[in-house]
């Protein structure tokens, strides 16, 4: 029998920490700010290796820690497999002390907190900012990053990106061949059939081997069509949420855009192999996150230019407007409650959220910070320009979902599912029956924490 990672990380919270590690934890809460939690102690960083790089955490990050804090050696680590590498150290009791969470490949959230293997990040935000101790740091922030951070009344987990999510193009590509991102939905698969029967390259594909980036844009669409509560209601478990009629509605859509007008192999592909093609100007659309431009850098052309527009309007009659976009804040940092040096690790998430630190981060990777005023003055490329200009368009007219980092087997179910919708390998009802078991399934297990929004 396989064993979850839930299963993994709840039999971890029962092993007990040796007892040197354990006397060298010191809780947050009783170190003063201006001073790291054993001062001398190493400081072990781990960074995914994903759409951003980690080069970002020793240019930036690290030198600005140790501005502060000299005598600290900062230990620097990174990986493109979070999961494998990390969790034996938390099952171990020896995690490191800043951990960015990220990726597909990252550790279940929901478990991590059920389980009390994150520390409570509280105190961090009421400690004094980087820049000015006047200032605390919670006042520094986007406040979503509070709300996305917090489970069951405790914030565990730092967002330190604003990820903008839509489908992604190039303006040169667009352009010479006269096409026009599109509003509507029949625009949009008219636009496919334009391109298809134009032979110069795909109209659509997403990373096959990574669904999760199609099921995104088909909630998004969902929540248009039917309003904001289709995803409260996922994300809240309530009974048939998977099976409301937007998300049939949204199903059927993209089982058409994966019956006609994907590029070929595109199933067999990951994101890396999906963006590339496109690069190569092999097919022409795809769904991803305003960290795309970046991860891309190295094979996109110099006049790629990158665009976004957002989910078209679908029906007609779409509860939410044209311009409705997924936002929400990623690259997640935690520090483990059984980490080494706790208190170093709030320091250096503190030094993070300078004002300069964001800033120079956003210029260096071309995204968008969640720290306040951390992007003025830059020259924005033109995905992230395009990405910003959306969001400005938007408004208040933003949707986000939190199943995906409460319920990992729920992630797993509708990844699988997706994949299966996408290659016509199940209807969309079967599709949206298949994951709401899962969720059910969820809902009536007692022994997974439950969370609500």
């Amino acid at each position: 029998m396989s064993v979850s990672r839930r299963e993994l990380l709840r039999a971890a919270a029962l092993i007990p920490a040796a007892g040197a590690l354990a006397a060298c934890a010191t809780p947050v809460q009783q170190t003063p700010a201006t001073q790291a939690a054993g001062a001398k102690k190493a400081l072990e960083v781990w960074i995914f290796d994903g759409g951003f790089g980690h080069q970002y955490a020793t240019d930036i990050h690290q030198p600005l820690f140790k501005s502060k804090f000299p005598d600290v050696e900062v230990k620097h680590n990174f990986t493109k497999e979070i999961t494998k590498v990390l969790q034996p150290r938390f099952a171990g009791g020896n995690p490191p002390d800043v951990i960015d969470n990220s990726g597909a490949n990252a550790m279940d959230f929901g478990a991590l907190a059920q389980d009390g293997q994150l520390l409570d990040l509280g105190p961090l935000l009421e400690m004094p900012s980087w820049d000015d101790e006047s200032v605390k740091v919670k006042d520094t922030v986007d406040p979503a990053v509070i709300n996305f951070g917090t489970f069951d009344g405790k914030f565990f987990v730092l967002g330190y990106v604003n990820y903008i999510f839509g489908v992604w193009y190039s303006q040169k590509a667009f352009t010479d061949n006269g096409w026009a991102a599109p509003k509507t939905w029949d625009d949009f698969i008219a636009l496919c059939e334009t391109i298809k029967k134009s032979g110069k390259m795909a109209p659509f594909t997403y990373a096959g081997k990574h669904p999760q980036y199609l099921y995104e844009i088909l909630l998004t669409m969902a929540a248009k069509i039917g309003g904001n509560d289709v995803l409260v209601n996922i994300d809240n478990l309530e009974d048939g949420a998977w099976k409301a009629p937007a998300m049939l509605e949204a199903a059927t859509r993209w089982a058409e855009v994966g019956a006609k007008y994907l590029m070929e192999g595109t199933a067999g592909l990951d994101h890396v192999q999906t963006q590339t093609a496109q690069n190569k100007y092999e097919v022409a659309m795809l769904p991803s996150g305003s960290w795309l431009e970046n991860e891309q850098k190295s094979t996109t052309p110099p006049d790629f230019a990158y665009g976004m527009f957002p989910v078209p309007d679908v029906t007609g009659s779409d509860k939410l407007p044209y311009g409705t976009l997924h936002t929400q804040p990623g690259e997640n940092f935690i520090v483990p409650a059984k980490a080494a040096n706790t208190q170093g690790g709030v320091d250096y998430l503190r030094a993070m959220l300078s004002k300069k630190a964001a800033g120079d981060f956003s210029k260096m990777v071309a995204t968008v910070s969640v720290v306040k005023g951390a992007g003025e003055g830059l020259e924005l490329s033109p995905g992230v320009k395009s990405a910003s200009a959306a969001v400005a368009a938007a408004g208040s007219n933003t949707v986000f979902y939190r199943w995906q980092s409460w319920y990992a087997q729920l992630k797993d179910e509708a990844i699988a599912a997706t994949g299966q919708l996408m290659t016509g390998g199940v209807t969309p009802e079967k599709y949206l029956e298949r994951i709401q078991a899962k969720a059910e399934e969820i809902k009536k297990d007692s022994s997974i924490k439950k969370f609500k929004r």
